[in-house]
């Protein structure tokens, strides 16, 4: 065989071969790279806990095994409304790999109920290798779960009273609870104060502690508030605390759900009587003792005994 012989031979071979490897424009299908999510404890059915206000940060990584620099573009999807915020591009170095971080925000977990999960997918597509770009890029996806949590929360409210009350009586305050929380909850306690030592609040609150409100839900209850009988005239403080039983329980935090109304006690119905009373005696002794004016009947009789010596002299005159 001639030397021009093999060398056609050889050039019909390479050519066969170029026609049998993938171009790089064309081979992202089959480029060896990868996207996976880090689960806690490499467990991928562990949901991301979302926290009470309504953040998670998942950490995903992208492994480059080939021989060729990779340029990716990302998405991501997730649920509960919530916002979802990570890189929006990234680059690769041939076998190498880097990790990146999704925050999600925004998420009103009280809008859900407690411990609902749902989906959530980052999606990693491949634009380029070694600065080509791909003709049908390579995309793959990664997806978790993310839990909404569990929140024990009751507000307190206090109806003010009607109006003033009197010293000796005692006035009902309607005490009205609402559990603003995801889950199931009832009080758990329930502390009254307040700024007057003879106003006595008698605890109507205890039927709170027994029922068990679900999300939204309202239970009343009266407290009553008896005043003494020697109670000055007074505005009082009242105050009322309760905490979660839900929270005491499991150890959740949890502040306590405060609320205070102000109190006026006037004195008693007798004492204002015996001070009228007091009054008007005190202005008839004042008028009796302050008068200077002689009488009409000594007046009368002055005017007698003048009358009769003025005609006396006037008959010895004669």
């Amino acid at each position: 065989m001639s030397t021009a012989t093999k060398f056609s031979s050889w050039v019909i071979m390479a050519l066969f071969l170029l026609t049998t490897i993938p171009s790089v424009q064309s081979q992202g299908d089959i480029y060896p790279w990868d996207i996976e999510i880090e689960f806690e404890n490499d467990d991928s059915s562990d949901p991301f806990d979302i926290s009470e206000d309504g953040k998670a940060t998942i950490t995903f990584t992208v492994s480059n095994n080939g021989f060729l620099s990779m340029d990716l573009e990302f998405e991501y999807e997730g649920p509960f409304q919530g916002t979802y915020t990570g890189p929006s591009d990234a680059s690769i170095p041939a076998n190498s790999n880097e990790s990146f971080q999704l925050e999600v925000t925004k998420i009103k977990v009280l809008d859900f109920p407690a411990k609902t999960q749902e989906d959530f997918l980052i999606t990693a597509k491949v634009i380029s290798l070694q600065g080509t770009p791909q003709i049908s890029p390579s995309s793959k996806d990664a997806e978790g779960k993310l839990i909404i949590p569990i929140v024990y929360s009751l507000d307190l409210e206090i109806a003010d009273p009607v109006g003033p009350m009197n010293a000796g009586t005692a006035v009902p305050l309607r005490v009205s609870v609402i559990n603003i929380g995801n889950i199931e909850d009832r009080v758990g306690d329930i502390d009254i104060s307040d700024n007057c030592p003879l106003l006595t609040p008698n605890n109507g609150l205890d039927s709170l502690m027994t029922k068990n409100l679900n999300p939204g839900q309202t239970a009343q209850a009266d407290l009553e508030l008896t005043a003494s009988e020697s109670h000055p005239k007074r505005t009082c403080k009242v105050e009322i605390s309760i905490a979660s039983n839900g929270a005491m329980n499991t150890g959740a935090s949890s502040s306590l759900s405060s609320a205070e109304v102000q109190v006026t006690i006037d004195p008693t119905l007798s004492d204002n009587t015996d001070t009228v009373d007091s009054v008007d005696d005190t202005t008839t002794t004042t008028e009796v003792v302050g008068s200077s004016l002689p009488s009409s009947g000594l007046v009368s009789i002055i005017l007698c005994v003048l009358s009769a010596l003025v005609f006396t002299r006037r008959n010895n005159a004669q």
